[in-house]
């Protein structure tokens, strides 16, 4: 199941690393980096079906919310 509600213990710390990260790269370093860093989480993860909700979740919203995302559909 796709856990959805805040979990990061210093999630402004966690955006300013990635922040940081794409200082000085041009847009397409920047997407690379970010598939990159999205594979490197998802091997983390490692459970297909949380993956797809992850998916199903990201495509639906479009936008990162600023209030915890709502539990995508088993």
């Amino acid at each position: 199941m796709l856990r959805t509600e805040p979990r990061i213990e210093d999630p402004d710390g966690f955006y300013q690393a990635v922040m940081d990260a794409h200082r000085g790269l041009d847009e397409a370093a920047a997407r690379r980096f970010d598939a990159r860093l999205a594979l490197i989480l998802a091997n983390h993860i490692g459970d297909a079906a949380v993956l797809r909700q992850a998916v199903a979740l990201a495509a639906a919203t479009g936008e990162a919310p600023a209030a915890p995302l709502p539990s995508a559909p088993a």
